[in-house]
């Protein structure tokens, strides 16, 4: 019977469970379900659907053992970071978890801050000052009276929710509680002087565990459910950026990565935090990795933006779409990627149109140009933050590693390296559930570290290389959308 490792990998708009199997050959992935991830909106708020995400994560391992030819080694979840579900004394789940683009937290950093000054809270995590980040999502709903905050006993972040829903048992996993703006960048472990301003104390969270611990079995009513055994829950990297930057299949540590899906995160792999008065100027962040690296990265919206275009388009596919944008006229209309405005528009298309008519632009009028200025507008922001990057990382950046679903987009891949003047590798587009199997294969003994881990992905996963064309013609543009845009760093 084949030996396989179960990955539930969950992003902001839909989720996927996977099997990952070592042959001779290398790495074997295999999608078991895929869903969609829905926010719902009631009552002014924006909530995730735990439930829903837990009964799809069932179905998938129902499908598996009613196959009868594999065997699940172990389970391991990874999903996008700072959200989390508050715990009653019973154990039971207070109310489904709100999302970070829910509106409640807009302004919450500076009113955080006349509490406890910003470069102080810098200085301790080492994180970027996001509106979401869960430690002004926790201080607002303190200030509001919440119910469920006040009447929680345990937060648990989403993977480790999840976790809690397949084995009863409560932890919470290093690399998902650093996306908190809670945990201190140098001991890695919770910022008591931080809890305290927000009522809160460590036994309000689960057992702290980190990437490859094991959480537990699987209970008693879920072996019942899905006709299988006490399989191990492992702790993989619950962050999903940090589970797709272990599977980066670079053959050296002179590479920047490009985790290019809902959101863009750029960055660099570290030994240890970078918090200085620059990272913090530049607004970088100093996120947990695994086998003790530090994720100093960058938060860049990403296809979030053609995301909520398309659907007013009627989920056009993306083949046409990026037909019709390389037919456009090049650099007509640049945006700012990371403007206030494209946080969560009702209507996306009006939000970019607004901008270029707010900033004496032409304004896009056809679908074609307005996914040509979302691409041109991606590619040239990130070379804006990866010559940012370049001035901190301790080492040369020489390659820029892009992993996701947005390594499948040749056009934006090749304006990349255009952009940036060094090769775009793209893949593997599955990077988040590549790198989750990974974690659990280490703590199976399968894999011997992230070095082997990486070579292997290298050797078994089909790669694209993008280089640099039409530089000159780049460079101008980058000038004009640094001027047309007026981008700070924040």
């Amino acid at each position: 019977m084949k030996q396989c490792f179960f990955a539930v990998d969950l992003g902001a708009t839909s989720g996927r469970t996977i099997l990952g199997t070592f042959t001779p050959e290398g790495l074997e992935m295999e999608d078991v379900n895929r869903f969609p991830n829905r926010l719902i909106e009631t009552g002014g708020h924006f909530y995730w659907d735990i439930y829903e995400l837990y009964r799809n994560i069932i179905e998938g391992l129902k499908i598996v053992a009613q196959r009868g030819d594999v065997e699940i080694t172990s389970i391991g979840i990874d999903t996008w970071g700072v959200d989390f579900v508050c715990v009653g004394k019973d154990g039971d789940f207070i109310r489904q978890p709100y999302s970070y683009r829910d509106p409640h937290t807009v302004g919450a950093s500076d009113i955080f801050f006349r509490k406890v000054p910003r470069k102080q809270v810098y200085e301790w995590t080492g994180i970027q000052v996001m509106n979401f980040n869960s430690l002004f999502q926790l201080d607002t709903l303190r200030r509001n009276d919440d119910s469920a905050l006040a009447a929680a006993d345990k937060l648990l972040f989403i993977p480790d929710a999840l976790s809690y829903m397949l084995t009863g048992e409560m932890v919470t996993e290093y690399t998902i509680a650093s996306t908190a703006q809670l945990i201190n960048a140098k001991t890695r472990k919770f910022e008591d002087a931080l809890l305290y301003e927000i009522g809160l104390t460590r036994s309000n969270f689960g057992r702290f565990v980190y990437p490859g611990d094991k959480v537990g079995v699987l209970t008693k009513e879920v072996q019942t459910m899905t006709g299988l055994g006490a399989i191990p829950v492992i702790a993989v990297a619950g962050h999903d950026t940090a589970s797709a930057v272990a599977s980066v299949p670079a053959v050296n540590r002179n590479f920047a990565y490009l985790s290019s899906g809902t959101w863009s995160l750029m960055g660099v792999e570290t030994d240890a935090p970078v918090i200085t008065e620059e990272t913090e100027a530049l607004n970088f962040t100093n996120e947990g990795g695994v086998e003790g690296t530090i994720r100093l990265l960058k938060n860049i919206c990403g296809m979030w933006l053609l995301e909520r275009c398309r659907t007013a388009w009627g989920e056009t596919s993306y083949p046409e779409l990026i037909s019709e944008a390389n037919a456009s006229e090049p650099f007509r209309s640049l945006i700012n990627p990371d403007d206030a405005l494209f946080a969560n528009p009702a209507d996306m298309e009006q939000a970019i149109k607004n901008y270029c008519s707010d900033h004496r632009q032409p304004v896009p009028q056809t679908r074609g140009q307005v996914v040509r200025c979302i691409f041109e507008s991606l590619a040239l922001r990130y070379r804006q933050v990866l010559d940012n990057l370049r001035t901190l990382s301790p080492c040369q950046v020489e390659t820029l590693h892009v992993i996701g679903g947005g390594s499948r987009n040749d056009l934006l891949n090749q304006w990349t390296a255009n952009a940036i003047g060094i090769p775009v590798v793209a893949g593997p587009s599955e990077a988040t559930a590549i790198g989750n199997v990974m974690i659990q294969a280490l703590t199976a003994g399968t894999a011997k570290d992230i070095s082997s881990m990486r070579r292997l992905i290298n050797g078994s996963i089909p790669l694209k290389t993008f280089y640099p064309e039409d530089t000159e013609m780049w460079d101008a543009a980058y000038l004009h959308f640094k001027q047309m845009t007026m981008i700070t760093n924040n």
